[in-house]
């Protein structure tokens, strides 16, 4: 069945064609004269069946968990696609070289560590973790752990999919490139990470983020569109072991920002950065437990898009600012899903540049207080599965979509050109 998966997803892409018309229903409807909004014209050619196509695509790799066969096959499909869609790639290189883990024997101890039902305090897990039965100001919690076990994926194929474990070595990363047609030299960074881990397919954990930042690039790579700025479309590698890849990009190439190679070339190979937006789980947010430990099967009706900032960092004023800048976009052009605004990113790739440009991060919950306390049982587990999530959950994913594209597009004075 996996063999012939590829095929089956070029097979959706084509039939979702250009993706101008709307597979959304219920909200409020964008705006619909792209002749004189370009913004509304471009966010129009998002699609619902063509974003999940390619989440799909991104799962027939499994978990894609960094330093294994299957995380370097993704990263090929991934370069493939954007390619394609006539976003011109390059990869960044570096080594991730760690002390070897403990040893611990796998065991039964390790096939669930975020099981379904009551916790062993009856669901009322305090602040911090106190209990038992203790509540506090975030409710009810449940247990969040990774999963290390393969036989905690009852299916056979994807066991033996994401069976392989890592290697020390050489890791790379793709990102493709808008140039921008007046200020070439300055750009913009939407990113996502496309390794996962838990033996699962990384729907959600990032695939959902990741096939976001893809539609964005094929969107915003089209001939009849033009950016004033430079717009880079980064793919992460390393996330899950401690934003690596993130950091190893920061590094290598900060201070390369705004350096015309060679001189007098109009070639900047890394233009200065003028924000960073991240993208991480975008799908999920059903709510929190219940006193059983129990999460709701179904998005909740007050389910939003949260865009976070770090009010610590040494840019919190200006990250402020480009997080309101998204809500606008969200306001006036999603048609599900509101957003919310929040001061406590953490633990995803902005992180490390939100010292050095305006950083925020889109996500379906707050990741410190909702994720932190169990409100995605299936994070990290082998039930981050595409069959897992329903129209609803995509369809969040979808109005982040929305609000990036809406966003990105007014900062970078995005115009639809006529044909040449």
């Amino acid at each position: 069945m996996r063999a012939t998966l590829a095929g089956t997803v070029v097979a959706l892409l084509l039939a979702c064609g250009s993706g101008q018309e709307h597979a959304l229903s219920g909200g409020q409807p964008a705006p619909a004269d792209g002749a004189d909004d370009p913004i509304a014209e471009l966010v129009a050619r998002l699609d619902l069946e063509r974003y999940k196509a390619v989440i799909r695509g991104l799962t027939q790799f499994g978990d894609r968990r960094q330093g294994t066969r299957r995380n370097r096959d993704a990263v090929d499909w991934i370069e493939a696609q954007l390619e394609a869609a006539g976003c011109p790639t390059e990869r960044h290189h570096y080594i991730y070289d760690p002390p070897p883990r403990p040893s611990r024997p796998r065991g039964a101890g390790d096939a669930q560590l975020n099981p379904p039902g009551p916790t062993p305090t009856g669901g009322r897990i305090g602040r911090n973790g106190s209990g038992p039965g203790g509540s506090s100001i975030f409710g009810y919690r449940r247990p969040t752990g990774v999963v290390r076990d393969p036989q905690a994926q009852p299916d056979e194929a994807l066991r033996a999919l994401n069976l392989e474990e890592p290697t020390n070595g050489e890791r790379s990363q793709v990102y493709c490139t808008k140039v921008g047609a007046t200020r070439p030299g300055e750009m913009y960074i939407l990113g996502a990470h496309m390794d996962g881990h838990g033996f699962g397919e990384g729907a959600d954990d990032d695939a959902s983020g990741t096939a976001l930042v893809m539609e964005l690039a094929r969107i915003l790579s089209a001939p009849d569109v033009e950016t004033a700025v430079s717009i880079r479309f980064a793919l992460w590698n390393n996330e899950e072991t401690g934003l690596n890849g993130s950091r190893a990009y920061v590094e290598d190439r900060r201070e390369l920002q705004g350096v015309e190679d060679p001189p007098g070339s109009g070639l900047y190979p890394e233009p200065r950065w003028l924000g960073m937006i991240q993208h991480d789980m975008m799908l999920f947010d059903h709510g929190a437990p219940g006193p059983d430990g129990e999460v709701s099967p179904h998005q909740r009706r007050e389910a939003d898009i949260n865009i976070e900032f770090q009010s610590s960092s040494d840019l919190a004023d200006q990250s402020r600012d480009l997080a309101f800048r998204f809500k606008a976009a969200n306001d006036e052009y999603a048609t599900d899903y509101p957003a919310a605004v929040g001061p406590h990113m953490t633990n995803t790739d902005s992180t490390p540049f939100m010292n050095l440009t305006p950083s925020i991060s889109l996500r379906e919950n707050e990741r410190g207080m909702h994720i932190g306390a169990g409100w995605n049982p299936h994070w990290h587990q082998p039930t981050d599965l595409y069959r897992t999530y329903s129209d609803d959950d995509f369809r969040l994913g979808l109005n982040a979509a929305q609000t990036t594209l809406a966003a990105i597009a007014e900062l970078a004075e995005a115009t639809v050109v006529a044909p040449r």
